[in-house]
């Protein structure tokens, strides 16, 4: 971090440079402890229903608190925000032993990470509309988001081995360990913009990043929006733009370790790719967004159907790994959409749409249950293409609805003054 300063970077660099550290984090620490939980659970005979209570309980916490957060970033202020939950999920690893036996300790200690990790997402989104211009906002959140791909992907090469030769115990170790040194990190570097920092933007297209924006036209600092006395929560929920990025939300899953380094890539990828389209005149941010968005989520769809075409294990892994990287690729158009229309209230927006996602997530989870055990009763074999092919028909058919409403509805302009 010397060195960036020392070198002149500017001082979003390092802001972006550290969000992308933290969603690293933040998902090794999901991906370890399902990990170590899971060793420290089959070997002493949790049964299966305690098991999965322990494993989901989290996203109930990380439900809950993301409108919160959201409120808590605009309001507070998202560096603060952001300190306080990292430091929250930190000290709750290191003080909650990893005892698979005691199930209540568990429970609570794994809803309050959960919560904790709730005011994450809302909290960078705030501080990105307010350090990033608009014509570097796809590829600083694609950035940032990436770092989620890159740290499940690096957890499940790393931390197995880790709870082979050191315990399970050893992972929340590790976990509590590269939180707290990035909460120091935070804490030395992060500050909130002043207005000489603020980058000049576009002032109608967000496309010509050299010309001068006028004072209103200029992303909010932390003082202004500490001053907004309302907060448009009817607009916020019941405007159709919003809902577009919604539905596309909802649809982003989860995978193994290729597929997550595929995601990484594509989702880079993706932000590159939109932020040249916009700065170059080739398309309108309205026009962009969409475009991606329509792509990843259309072709991701048609890879999620060409997978119980194929009998072979590595035809199955190129579907998926296709269908999730062009599904992180779809982030340049739905997961910056935030900025484009609700700059002010980035945070909040952010807090609805993903609480949406991850309910989807603990339905689909239930639904793919449900869909088994029909088969399971109909005596179908549980390894036939039959039996998995609604699995993977369902999420397609979704992947198509939501790139559709996204399409219709969604808009690159601001809505939220």
């Amino acid at each position: 971090m010397e060195l960036l300063k020392k070198m002149r970077f500017p001082k979003r660099y390092i802001i972006i440079l550290l969000t992308f550290i933290c969603t690293s984090v933040c998902y090794i620490e999901r991906i370890g402890f399902s990990i170590a939980y899971t060793a420290a659970a089959d070997s002493i005979g949790v049964n299966q229903s305690s098991k999965g209570l322990i494993l989901s309980v989290f996203y109930y916490g990380y439900v809950v608190s993301q409108v919160p957060g959201g409120w808590a970033a605009q309001y507070v202020g998202g560096r603060r925000v952001l300190l306080f939950s990292f430091l929250l999920w930190s000290l709750t690893c290191a003080f909650a032993p990893l005892d698979a036996s005691k199930v209540n300790i568990m429970v609570v200690a794994r809803f309050l990470v959960g919560v904790a990790q709730g005011f994450i997402f809302p909290a960078i989104h705030t501080i990105l509309a307010q350090w990033v211009p608009p014509h570097e906002r796809s590829r600083s959140v694609s950035l940032t988001t990436s770092g989620m791909y890159l740290g499940a992907a690096g957890g499940m090469l790393v931390l197995p081995s880790l709870v082979k030769y050191k315990g399970p115990q050893s992972v929340f170790v590790v976990e509590s360990a590269l939180g707290i040194m990035w909460s120091f990190l935070w804490f030395r570097f992060a500050s909130d913009p002043v207005r000489s920092e603020h980058p000049k933007a576009a002032a109608a297209g967000f496309g010509e990043p050299n010309l001068p924006v006028s004072r209103e036209k200029r992303i909010p600092s932390v003082g202004s929006l500490r001053r907004l006395t309302k907060i448009p929560w009817k607009k916020i929920i019941f405007n159709l733009p919003i809902w577009a990025i919604v539905l596309s939300l909802q649809d982003m899953g989860s995978s193994k370790m290729i597929p997550y380094f595929n995601m990484f890539i594509f989702s880079n990828i993706g932000g590159i790719l939109a932020d040249h389209l916009i700065t170059r005149r080739f398309l309108s941010v309205t026009k962009t967004r969409k475009l991606l968005n329509t792509i990843g989520f259309v072709v991701a769809a048609l890879a999620l159907m060409a997978i119980p075409l194929f009998r072979n294990p590595s035809w199955t892994v190129l579907c998926s790994s296709v269908s999730l990287g062009f599904l992180a690729l779809g982030r340049a158009g739905f997961a910056v959409n935030h900025m484009d229309v609700a700059p002010r209230y980035a945070g909040i927006v952010m807090g609805v749409s993903n609480t949406a996602g991850t309910l989807a997530g603990i339905v689909g989870v239930g639904l793919t249950g449900r869909i088994l055990e029909a088969a399971k009763s109909a005596d179908m074999d549980l390894t036939s293409i039959e039996c998995w092919k609604n699995v993977f028909l369902i999420p397609a058919y979704l992947c198509i609805f939501s790139s559709f409403i996204f399409l219709l509805f969604a808009t690159g302009e601001k809505i939220f003054d």
